[in-house]
């Protein structure tokens, strides 16, 4: 029987991160005192929505920077696999903090489609104008990172959103500058709540499953499963885990059977094994087990998942 743990590069995201959140939050932050101000100065509920959200989403990148920090900790003897999944908790904080936004402001909303209030169209309009310049200018920072990490793919889809519902809500301030339907003002409010729902739940059905160690996405079991049949002498496997450690790094363990004397038990083998884990799927922690029976199988989980099982 042998064991091997094969490790290889995490990938936390490059440094020069630190630097794009450190700007995109101070952006973010003076917005936010902008949009406030001649909020409550146009009386305009669309721009007071896009401030609360705006101010959501500064905590969220401070939530993820802080949490980016701390995922390129060592391990220590009480923290042996780092604090890598406190960008997996980040994420979850986030989404929960944004669900709450979300409830506030349709509340709001509700109650200025009720009651409609005059809008200084004019003021929201450069407003407006100058979050989706910001906005967008923001979400172009993590353009490059929002394949490899949810944290930064969070922050990226946050302010993307932003922006568009920024230039929604010039539209909006164009037409009540035209037409005085005060009306679309809290209608706006309540479509910036739909984009922020549907981005707020990815986000946090995507967090649940990591916490959960889910499998995470991106990796497809079943082509794991395949592989790992055609290792030459390789007959089975079982007690098969793939588990996230973060938003950016994934571990696998597995027991693998082969005939009495057809694999040399040395750690040329399974350091192979490993390297092809980690190019093929990204899992960049291995602990591979091998046996040369498959008696186990009966008393642990199932040597291979049915087509049923997700």
């Amino acid at each position: 029987m042998a064991h091997n743990h094969a490790h290889h590069g995490h990938h936390h995201g490059p440094a020069s991160y630190d630097k794009r959140f450190a700007t995109g939050i101070a952006l973010n932050v003076v917005f936010v005192v902008v949009e406030v101000v001649y909020g409550f100065a146009a009386d305009s509920m669309a721009l007071l929505a896009d401030a609360g959200h705006n101010l959501s989403d500064v905590l969220s990148l401070v939530l993820a920077w802080g949490a980016v920090y701390l995922a390129r900790k060592q391990p220590s003897r009480k923290l042996t696999y780092g604090m890598g999944r406190s960008t997996i908790y980040a994420s979850f904080i986030n989404a929960c903090l944004l669900l709450v936004a979300i409830g506030a402001i349709t509340l709001e909303a509700v109650q200025r489609l009720l009651h409609p209030v005059p809008v200084s169209a004019g003021v929201v309009v450069w407003v407006a104008a100058v979050g989706t310049i910001i906005n967008t200018a923001t979400a172009l920072l993590f353009m490059s990172g929002r394949k490899g990490d949810l944290n930064i793919r969070g922050a990226f889809l946050h302010m993307a959103a932003d922006a568009g519902v920024s230039l929604g809500v010039v539209a909006a301030a164009l037409v009540i500058a035209a037409t005085d339907a005060v009306w679309l003002d809290p209608v706006i409010s309540l479509a910036i709540v739909a984009v922020i729902a549907i981005g707020t739940w990815g986000l946090f059905r995507e967090s649940v499953d990591l916490a959960m160690d889910a499998v995470p996405r991106g990796i497809d079991l079943k082509a794991v499963e395949r592989y790992l049949l055609e290792i030459p002498g390789i007959t089975a496997y079982h007690d098969l885990h793939v588990w996230p450690l973060s938003t950016t790094s994934t571990a696998l363990t597995v027991h693998l059977v082969h005939p009495a004397g057809e694999i040399p038990d040395d750690s040329d083998f399974l350091h192979q094994i490993g390297d092809e884990l980690h190019e093929r799927f990204g899992i960049d922690h291995a602990t591979i087990q091998l046996e040369t029976d498959d008696s186990s199988c009966t008393l642990h989980n199932v040597c291979v998942f049915s087509e049923d099982d997700e």
